[in-house]
């Protein structure tokens, strides 16, 4: 589900968007192109936002009795009718929701995004919650884990694919010179690297904790703290989150009245109550914010 401070995607809804007609100039948020709608009129034209999402990632965004749920889901379902138009929500792998975004398949993606400053290069994202990463053992840790010192090192950790996390274990590169944070922790204390175990989606990496083929999984503490709670008393969390970062709503660049109308349902959505009913209903309010910022990422 967050590359800066480490997590998921580190929490989007569905409208068919006319070709070519999503452009707006780069200039400011009132100036668009002559003869060119903004994405926000095609959406209002169309009375549709389209949100892409991984429905993996209980509480935030999952699936119940075949419906697409969760904290991310309601909000983007408030966002929606503040700006007067209904929330479509598409369901869709995690790895792939940035690269369809940017080719404008999607309007928007509220997927448990970690606003970092790699995904700002691409995207703009407006903050609505902020995170941890969380460390997910067995019950009674048997292994002795912790995410503070080297027991990871060595150790077969569960991850999915696209998330902070993941970068967490991934060694450091041109293209991600931010990840590599754990790698290089062992790498320092002379032990042996993390060994990587990414899978597709987050209920797999669960699975595979379950199963044996990880002995940890690492995942956004709202999520992992989910996971844990309704594993039937298999799994517990070791130690405390850590590496603390805001969650933030996807949207292509350049879609600046789309950016600040998100912006200011959500603002809107804090001051009437409606946020905090929310974060209340999923039990996160723990990582709820009071002031949604456009590219807000830490550091």
């Amino acid at each position: 589900m967050h590359t800066g401070p480490l997590h998921r995607h580190g929490i989007v809804v569905g409208i068919t968007v006319i070709a070519g007609a999503l452009a707006l100039s780069a200039c400011n948020a009132k100036t668009t192109t002559p003869g060119k709608k903004s994405a926000l009129d095609t959406i209002k034209k169309n009375g549709k936002l389209v949100i892409a999402t991984d429905a993996s990632y209980a509480p935030n965004e999952f699936k119940q009795n075949g419906q697409i749920v969760g904290f991310d889901i309601d909000l983007g379902t408030a966002i929606a009718k503040k700006l007067g138009v209904t929330a479509s929500f598409q369901d869709v792998k995690f790895d792939n929701i940035l690269p369809a975004l940017q080719s404008k398949k999607y309007d928007i993606s509220l997927s448990s995004f970690t606003d970092n400053k790699e995904r700002e290069q691409s995207f703009d994202f407006v903050t609505y919650f902020s995170a941890g990463t969380g460390l997910m053992v067995k019950t009674g840790n048997p292994l002795k884990l912790s995410p503070d010192d080297l027991s990871l090192c060595g150790k077969k950790i569960a991850v999915e694919k696209g998330t902070t996390q993941e970068d967490e274990l991934t060694p450091k590169s041109s293209t991600k010179p931010d990840a590599g944070a754990r790698v290089e922790k062992c790498k320092q204390g002379g032990k042996a690297a993390p060994v990587k175990v990414s899978l597709d989606d987050q209920n797999a990496a669960n699975l595979a904790l379950g199963n044996g083929r990880a002995e940890a999984v690492l995942a956004d503490s709202p999520v992992a703290a989910y996971a844990a709670k309704e594993s039937g008393g298999k799994f517990e969390i070791a130690g405390k989150a850590y590496d603390t970062a805001p969650y933030g709503i996807a949207i292509p660049k350049n879609e600046n009245e789309l950016r600040d109308g998100i912006q200011k349902a959500i603002k809107d959505l804090i001051t009437d109550g409606t946020y905090k009913q929310l974060t209340d209903k999923w039990g996160v309010s723990d990582g709820g914010i009071t002031d949604p910022k456009v590219n807000g990422a830490a550091g």
